[in-house]
């Protein structure tokens, strides 16, 4: 068997070639797999420094994928993000100059300082997959991820996303500082060489095609989608959120689940697959009231308490291997 032909190993693989440069971080790089298998997009929230760009950057090269980078700011244009039409005067005809957003995997870097007008642009091409510029359609390539980043220190200047565009993100993560013995490993590394430098594509762009096709397959339980719903009712009606996720978020912790359980092996879903990605999923779509914000709640927290409080489907709510069905 081919490593293309075993999802196991070629995902496993896929963490092992990105964990080279993107040190102790492997449940944010199974989580970033998990959101292009799922045909999802991120949002990294996080402090400069600690891998952001290397995270996107490494994912592109492991994968085989095309990679572009856009450098948000307030003067960026629509145009800038996903091209342009120009006249040629020797031809007498229009050509379209493709902007970055025509690649494979697009870092979208401090997404909150371009205008809102800019973010839309980003955020159709993320929702339709395909931009439209005077009137002609173009498709984008596929797979096609976006992974947006924002400063969460630093408001001066910015335009924060509106939960309606936050909604559009299959999930949120955070890398964090690294521990001490990690921060030596990644001075020891980078001490002559770049590990981005020295990695190789670890399959093709038509691999992770196959892993969307194989995660589409998946069996879910009816059980378990019931304990997906029961999720998103909880947000909606608890104490601490103004407004809980949308059945967007349903779709996507379903979609997430089924990428996650691939990534364990096995083609069906069960409710630690859920737990695993649920607070990725869901926090960032979660609407605080006021009062919760000003005693410091947590959008996670809210999550990790329905987490909590909703009971699991019996009997592990999957469907069990044919050997533990004999």
């Amino acid at each position: 068997m081919t490593q293309a032909s075993d999802p196991r190993a070629l995902t496993q693989s896929l963490v092992g070639n990105i964990s080279t440069v993107i040190v102790g971080k492997r449940r944010v790089i199974e989580l970033s797999l998990v959101a292009l298998i799922s045909k999802g997009h991120i949002l990294i929230e996080d402090v400069p420094g600690v891998g952001k760009t290397m995270l996107a950057r490494s994912i592109a090269v492991t994968t085989g994928c095309e990679f572009r980078r856009l450098q948000f700011t307030p003067d960026l244009l629509p145009s800038d993000v996903t091209g342009v039409s120009i006249y040629n005067q020797k031809t007498e005809n229009f050509e379209f100059r493709a902007g970055p957003v025509i690649a494979q995997v697009v870092l979208a870097d401090e997404i909150n300082r371009a205008t809102p007008k800019t973010q839309s642009a980003l955020l159709e091409a993320m929702g339709e997959r395909q931009v439209t510029v005077e009137g002609i359609t173009y498709k984008l390539p596929e797979p096609f991820m976006v992974l947006a980043t924002q400063n969460p220190i630093e408001y001066e200047g910015t335009f924060p996303l509106p939960e309606a565009q936050l909604d559009r993100f299959f999930m949120r993560i955070s890398l964090g500082y690294p521990t001490r013995d990690e921060e030596i490993a990644i001075l020891d590394r980078r001490e002559q060489t770049d590990p981005i430098d020295q990695i190789r594509a670890a399959c093709k762009p038509a691999d992770i095609i196959h892993l969307q096709d194989l995660a589409d397959r998946v069996y879910i339980d009816p059980l378990v989608k019931q304990y997906i719903v029961d999720m998103a009712n909880a947000t909606r009606t608890h104490r601490e959120a103004a407004l809980g996720v949308s059945p967007r978020a349903s779709l996507s912790l379903m979609k997430g689940a089924k990428a996650f359980a691939l990534l364990q092996g096995r083609d069906y879903v069960v409710p630690d697959d859920i737990k695993g990605i649920a607070v990725s999923v869901m926090a960032h779509r979660v609407l605080l009231s006021p009062s919760a914000r000003m005693r410091g709640v947590s959008q996670e927290s809210v999550v990790e308490e329905v987490l909590a409080e909703t009971p699991v489907p019996g009997g592990g709510g999957g469907r069990q291997p044919a050997t533990a069905t004999a």
